[in-house]
């Protein structure tokens, strides 16, 4: 079989000067053993929130917007072109309030509920694990369920799991099938609540490891398949001692994986706008995605004091930026647009995860539709995908590939007496001998020169994709839905088994070779 390169390049670029040399080079090793990008990286979050139920994936069977049981087929028809591996469900600080036999059985007859986090509305539970459930399994993506452990009960959740999982004669798969559902959904990835250090319950990390041992007990393998794969609630940002804790008291048999949340925010009390931003905003973003390695690694090295295998995974189940919601919005909602600085934020962030995929092999998008980072904004029937959601079909290449070593000397990007590495990368080859390189830039004007040695690799022929706009604060819009799109990239050369690129300003490429 032919070997073929696939070169997927995201680049951030800034305002100040940078020292940058005049080529970067990038070296990469055709190594077989290194760990498999587990596809489940690139994950998404669907909480009740906003517009992200309601508005959003759910317009209800009666609409005149195309749908699929109440769900939108644009939204099914985009996510499937996405590769989207898992969703995760229904929250968030959401979990932690939801009872899940409110939203089954005849819609008629489910009691309403007030989602007293975000915006005080009052919800009729039409939206439930049936509708979820099945939604999942027209995209093709692994449902991963966050139990209620901050007012709900052991029962409740193991109900929950019964309903869901069990294939034989019981109280809960009676009732299932009962509501329509003859065969279970086999749901493997269940989160054992969610920011129990806050909105969770506000818990010592002691407290939680002990009910996280109790909740745990009681959710069955009900087919004894090995396959259900329990998460613990994990740190916020660098709390390290909250990994400490949980690793050192809960048995790593009871343990599948830890998550971990980490926002790129400019400030909480003051976000900054989503689209009208600074320099010094755009910096303290980066700043922030950047710590994003940091903390991975840090949380990593707790864990592997206690499991060297690294049987258990580091799940980040809660990422992206974060700012002001949109003028006139509901500040409860989390509506917000979707620029250039997000689709680099989010190539930064994949290549961190790609490079810890030996201990990282699961991560949550914060959100998919209409919620904070969103690959996906709708405005009653009309629908938009976000330069967020490029990037992330871009780097889909590297779902399930195996991961290749990677050099790199960055250059520096300064700001205001600060600095950080300009440049980032992962590379990593699949099932067919394709090999993918991504790398992000934080320079905001300057083109940069890479080189990489593709000797190795066996490359001769490559044709591009790039992703880019005049502006780091361009997005797209109802009026104007595709200002940013992918389109054919032609700034590169082979000289003497080198590839040569000229990358420009903030832009996102892809190249593939055979």
């Amino acid at each position: 079989m032919k070997k073929a390169l696939v070169i997927v390049l995201v680049f951030i670029f800034c305002n100040q000067s940078v020292f940058s040399q005049k080529e970067t080079v990038i070296t990469i090793k055709n190594n077989e053993n290194g760990p498999v990008i587990n596809k489940n990286i690139y994950g998404h979050f669907a909480e009740h929130l906003g517009r992200s139920i309601y508005g959003g994936f759910f317009v209800g069977d009666t609409s005149k917007i195309p749908n699929t049981n109440g769900v939108r087929n644009d939204i099914i028809d985009a996510l499937k072109k996405l590769k989207i591996p898992n969703l995760r469900w229904p929250g968030g600080c959401f979990a932690d309030t939801y009872h899940w036999k409110d939203g089954i059985g005849p819609k008629e007859n489910r009691p309403t509920m007030v989602n007293k986090w975000w915006g005080g509305v009052t919800e009729d539970n039409s939206f439930g694990t049936h509708d979820f459930l099945n939604l999942c399994e027209l995209l093709g993506a692994e449902p991963y369920l966050s139990g209620n452990v901050g007012s709900g009960t052991v029962q409740e959740l193991s109900d929950w799991v019964q309903y869901t999982n069990f294939g034989g004669k019981s109280p809960m798969s009676d009732l299932r099938k009962k509501n329509g559902k003859a065969e279970p959904w086999k749901v493997k990835f269940w989160g054992i609540g969610n920011e129990a250090w806050g909105c969770g319950g506000n818990m010592k990390p002691e407290y939680y490891a002990g009910e996280y041992r109790k909740y745990a007990t009681f959710m069955s393998d009900w087919e004894n398949t090995g396959g259900l794969m329990r998460i613990a609630s994990g740190a916020s940002d660098g709390d390290y001692n909250w990994t400490e804790t949980l690793m050192k008291n809960i048995p790593l048999n009871m343990l599948g994986g830890v998550a971990m949340h980490h926002y790129s925010v400019i400030e909480w009390n003051k976000k900054g706008d989503a689209v009208d931003f600074t320099e010094a905003q755009y910096f303290t973003t980066m700043k922030e995605t950047y710590k994003m390695d940091e903390y991975v690694t840090n949380h990593a090295a707790v864990m592997d004091k206690y499991d060297p295998e690294k049987k258990v995974a580091l799940i980040v189940d809660e990422w992206g930026g974060w700012y002001d919601v949109e003028s006139g919005t509901n500040p409860g909602f989390l509506y917000q647009q979707n620029t250039m600085r997000d689709a680099v934020l989010a190539g930064e962030t994949l290549n961190i995860f790609n490079n810890h995929a030996s201990r990282v092999r699961m991560a949550n998008l914060a959100q998919c539709v209409n919620v904070l980072q969103a690959v996906i904004l709708t405005d009653k029937a009309k629908m938009i995908l976000t330069p967020t959601y490029h990037v992330m079909q871009m780097y889909s290449v590297h779902q399930d590939a195996k991961l290749l070593p990677i050099t790199i000397n960055s250059p520096l990007y300064t700001y205001n007496g600060e600095t950080l590495p300009a440049l980032s990368a992962s590379a990593s080859k699949d099932k067919n001998g394709l090999v993918h390189i991504s790398l992000v830039n934080i320079d905001s004007k300057k083109e940069n020169k890479i080189e990489i040695d593709i000797k190795e690799l066996g490359i001769k022929n490559i044709s591009g994709t790039i992703l880019a706009s005049s502006k780091l604060q361009d997005h797209n819009s109802f009026d104007n839905p595709t200002k940013i799109q992918p389109a054919v990239f032609k700034g590169f050369e082979i000289k003497k088994g080198k590839l040569e690129i000229i990358i420009p300003p903030f832009s996102v490429i892809v190249l593939e070779g055979k």
